[in-house]
């Protein structure tokens, strides 16, 4: 018996693969192996790209179902868009956080969740693409104002 380079466990000798870590034991393997992660790597690409609709969603500004676009990318409207989602939203969840025993503290925690820019993108895998930045800033408000009603009135 031979053993693995990789994890040092023992291996039978016309062994591919370890069993232990999966490292390939020959260059035959190797081979198989990256080919086989290359075919994987374009596949996640092509079916992102085709997810994502390839561009923006209506300048809504944050990319498609593959992720952020980076911030270099933005325009500079949609840079402080995003900026002042995070404002917006991290400002209202600390708010809240300080009210915490009082009713209307919750729906400003859900709120300031909502507006945050990367729940776009969580959504957008469940619903098949991102909400639009106005559907989330239009929740956010919503949460909000529910939240602070809450906390004037009770």
């Amino acid at each position: 018996m031979k053993t693995c380079p990789r994890c040092e466990s023992s291996i039978d000798d016309e062994a591919r693969y370890c069993v232990d870590c999966g490292a390939p034991q020959t260059e035959a393997a190797a081979e198989e192996l990256d080919e086989y992660v290359q075919r994987q790597a374009q596949q996640v690409a092509a079916d992102s790209g085709a997810a994502g609709g390839g561009g923006t969603d209506g300048g809504s500004g944050d990319g498609g179902v593959a992720g952020f676009v980076p911030t270099e990318e933005l325009t500079d409207r949609e840079q402080l868009w995003r900026r002042g989602c995070y404002v917006a939203g991290y400002g209202t969840i600390v708010v809240a956080l300080t009210l915490v025993p009082q009713a209307g503290a919750f729906l400003l925690v859900l709120g300031g969740i909502a507006i945050l820019p990367p729940v776009r993108r969580l959504t957008a895998e469940p619903l098949g693409s991102p909400l639009k930045r106005e559907v989330m800033a239009g929740l956010y408000a919503i949460l909000a104002l529910l939240g602070a009603v809450l906390l004037f009135v009770l």
